[in-house]
């Protein structure tokens, strides 16, 4: 049987390589066929779910509550060390160095990333600001919205945290953060669909073991991660009511 992965789009175009690396490293270890498709939004990447195309997911924190609710999927587990959080930032020059400094009407650069966004207007609400009373620009990657600050063609720009780490170094020194987010608990999780249910338990065994060995330990370097940790079923509804909770 084919099964299909794919990995939220969110994640620094550098690891794209690492991915396929990855699912290739995952093919050899499951011997089954996995393609990997990876989608550049989020809109393109949810059709697909919602059309059963998906069988293997490194998903978002937001999608992850649709995708364990609504379509079966089961956590595998999630990177260590690592947690979602958000970055607002300015341009290196501008005169707006707290957030309570900006005022109705700002404009805003952010991608379609839905817990960034979320996490970001959750942080901009001392300066009584809204989706109701801002201007928002979105735009396809994290260094689109980069270009938008460096060109002043936007107050503020959201990101991800690892995703502002990951742009180059000449364009983060023309940036400044504003302010960063400490959640810690809302994470990436490597989600498995209905379909692959037999592999569940394989899975759980194969990931946690990866840096115990040199060659599975040189596809996570690819990927950045340090090693993946297993991912109960409470910490995901954990973090999902949580995700919840920031929405209302």
């Amino acid at each position: 049987m084919r099964y299909v992965m794919t990995v939220s789009p969110d994640f620094p175009p550098t690891k794209i390589a690492g991915w396929y690396i990855f699912n290739t490293w995952l093919q050899r270890q499951l011997g089954e066929h996995i393609h990997l498709e990876l989608y550049q939004d989020f809109a393109s990447q949810r059709d697909a779910i919602r059309a059963d195309n998906i069988d293997l997911i490194y998903a978002n924190p937001f999608d992850a509550a649709m995708l364990v609710r609504e379509r079966g999927f089961v956590a595998i587990a999630t990177p260590i060390n690592i947690s979602d959080e958000a970055i607002i930032a300015v341009s290196a020059d501008s005169s707006i160095h707290e957030v309570e400094q900006l005022q109705p009407g700002t404009r805003i650069a952010t991608t379609d990333d839905p817990d960034v966004n979320l996490i970001s207007m959750i942080m901009l609400e001392p300066a009584n600001l809204s989706a109701r009373n801002v201007e928002t620009q979105t735009v396809d990657t994290y260094v689109l919205v980069a270009k938008q600050l460096l060109q002043g063609k936007a107050d503020v720009g959201f990101f991800l945290r690892d995703a502002f780490q990951g742009l180059s170094r000449m364009i983060r020194e023309q940036l400044r953060p504003l302010v960063r987010s400490e959640i810690h608990v809302i994470r990436h999780v490597l989600l498995a669909g209905p379909r692959l249910q037999a592999r569940h338990d394989d899975l759980r065994q194969l990931l946690p073991a990866m840096t115990a060995d040199t060659k599975s330990n040189s596809v996570l370097v690819s990927l950045g991660l340090q090693g993946w940790e297993l991912q109960g079923q409470e910490d995901t509804e954990f973090m999902i009511d949580l995700m919840d909770t920031l929405v209302d």
